[in-house]
């Protein structure tokens, strides 16, 4: 159509400018699907992205709450377990190392990370001590944390070297005697702990979890910053009551997810640092997605969209080179339409010199049969004229099928038995039945004798009411066939189903042409239709009986003589 150059005039000049309607088409129809596309493409940019970073944000806040409830939950355990020990024992059994060293003995088994345990009195000095160094009479009275538990009556300190040179933290709580005096029962806790602790948190995150103090020294082992006590490359986070999250630069310029918390009663910070490429690595895959998604779904669209412009231009095209064609077709179709009068008639006149060929084979058959001096070679005889007697047959079925376009044939029939019929029909869908766990059962009578009726008609009916009611039963269902003789002139098969069943509103319509309740499975409702007429055409009836959700029942009535039904 593209060179097709044909135009109107005045006002409708571009009526037949077929390269003007493909290229406004096209235009129209991308546009149209496309635009759409695109919008929405972008809010789902917008809004994945969004919600990815909002989950984000919301799992570090998670992490870091737990883990800060958590270990807050430890450090007051270890603080309440001394509170309960100075509450629970005189300041003179604790004075005992035995007394003092059973008490260690106890929390070691109990929590585990307890390294010693001291004794010091309002002085500052420690009269008894239980533990693996010699820190008897050590004066503390000039550490600030000493100061800290008088004032405070507790203290948590941070992780340091100390006199051990070993990462170590303290505990320690003040206990009031009865006197106006106080002591002070002072516990180490190996650092360590923390480190357990955080480790199984930071593998599930992919990230870095750790704690910092107030002054930026770390109190953990960090993945990323350095090992317990050296300084965080990174700002302390401001003070703040509840966790926070908040997006930043690292030391190397990446982008880090940073999400802390502070420690109640203790100069620790808990942090949990993550890339911002690590976490959104699934939604860069989701990117790419989408946006591979949309470049293959426009290319379809464009190429559809050329196709069917194309398409129906060319059909414009078309249609109008065959309007000129037509008129010439006219003339062939009469032609044509002398021509298949002359074939059925010379079809017709064939028929009687075929009868007659038939007729004489027949009588030469006879003949050979009943004249002994043939004999010998009898057998061979009668074989050539039974091939010619089959090859007139062949021939006459040709002609019956040419006439048939002519005028309508009536029904062949022949003797048939029942059963046999319905075994042929279950035998085209036996493997179907089998798949779906679907019984059949074929219960005919034995007064049920063979009758005349038109084979493949009757096979066509059986056909179309089993396939209608495979399509009404679920996967092990079941379809039975009852036959019986109810009169003498005549025998009644019933067709039964345990389907789906058939509403009362609909169960007048369903011999109705194209009326179907199985439109959206591929239903085109001329089963049924069809069906009534093959019945109609052999002389029987047909009637049906339904339940919705019990099963329907098709009874059909035959004759056991045609010639009765024609008279």
């Amino acid at each position: 159509f593209w060179d097709h150059l044909t135009v109107g005039s005045g006002s409708d000049k571009d009526l037949f400018n077929l390269r003007r309607i493909w290229l406004r088409s096209v235009v129209l129809t991308a546009a149209v699907a496309l635009v759409p596309l695109c919008l929405l493409a972008a809010i789902d940019y917008q809004v994945t992205q969004k919600a990815i970073e909002s989950e984000n944000i919301l799992r570090t806040s998670r992490l870091v709450s737990n883990t800060r409830r958590t270990i807050t939950f430890m450090l007051l355990e270890r603080r309440h377990a001394l509170q309960f020990l100075v509450r629970d024992n005189r300041l003179e059994a604790l004075q005992s190392p035995e007394r003092l060293e059973a008490i260690l003995k106890s929390l070691q088994e109990s929590f585990g990370e307890f390294t010693d345990l001291g004794v010091i009195d309002a002085q500052g000095r420690q009269v008894t001590y239980s533990g693996p160094f010699k820190l008897t009479n050590l004066d503390y009275s000039r550490e600030k944390w000493f100061a800290e538990v008088v004032e405070r009556g507790s203290h948590t300190s941070d992780v340091f070297m100390g006199y051990r040179q070993i990462p170590h933290m303290v505990v320690a709580v003040k206990h009031q005697t009865p006197d106006g005096s106080f002591f002070v029962l002072r516990a180490t806790l190996e650092a360590e702990r923390f480190h357990r602790e955080l480790m199984p948190l930071e593998a599930g995150i992919g990230g870095d979890l750790f704690m910092v103090n107030t002054a930026g020294l770390l109190q953990t082992p960090s993945r990323s910053f350095g090992g317990i006590l050296d300084p965080l490359s990174l700002a302390v986070p401001e003070f703040s009551d509840t966790t926070q999250v908040f997006d930043t630069q690292g030391p190397g310029g990446q982008r880090l997810l940073i999400g802390y918390a502070y420690i109640d009663q203790t100069p620790f910070v808990l942090m949990a640092v993550k890339t911002k490429d690590d976490l959104m690595r699934p939604w860069y895959k989701a990117r790419r997605q989408l946006i591979t998604y949309l470049l293959l779904s426009g290319s379809a669209i464009l190429l559809v969209v050329l196709a069917v412009s194309t398409y129906l231009v060319s059909r414009i095209h078309t249609a109008d080179q065959t309007r000129v064609a037509a008129l010439h077709q006219v003339e062939y179709a009469n032609k044509m339409a002398s021509i298949g009068r002359l074939a059925a008639g010379v079809a017709h006149e064939i028929n009687n010199p075929l009868a007659i060929i038939n007729e004489k084979a027949g009588l030469v058959k006879d003949l050979l049969q009943q004249q002994e001096e043939y004999a010998a070679i009898r057998t061979k005889l009668l074989a050539q004229i039974d091939s010619i007697q089959g090859s007139v047959k062949r021939c006459a079925t040709i002609i019956r099928r040419l006439l048939s376009f002519a005028r309508q044939s009536d029904a062949t029939f022949e003797t048939i038995t029942l059963k046999e019929v319905i075994e042929n029909v279950i035998g085209f869908l036996g493997k179907e039945a089998e798949y779906r766990g679907i019984g059949m059962t074929i219960d005919i009578a034995p007064d049920v004798p063979p009758f005349k009726s038109d084979r493949g008609k009757l096979e066509q009916i059986f056909l179309n009411l089993v396939n209608n009611a495979f399509a009404a039963m679920g996967d092990g269902g079941r379809l039975t066939f009852e036959g019986h003789r109810i009169a003498a002139d005549r025998v009644q098969l019933a067709v039964i189903d345990d389907g789906c069943g058939i509403s009362p509103e609909d169960i007048t319509h369903v011999f109705e042409p194209f009326f179907s309740t199985r439109t959206k499975q591929g239903g085109t409702g001329l089963g049924l239709s069809i069906t009534y007429g093959l019945v109609q055409e052999i002389g029987g009836t047909i009637r049906v009986e339904s339940r919705l959700g019990k099963g329907t029942r098709f009874t059909l009535t035959f004759l056991l003589d045609p010639a009765v039904w024609g008279k």
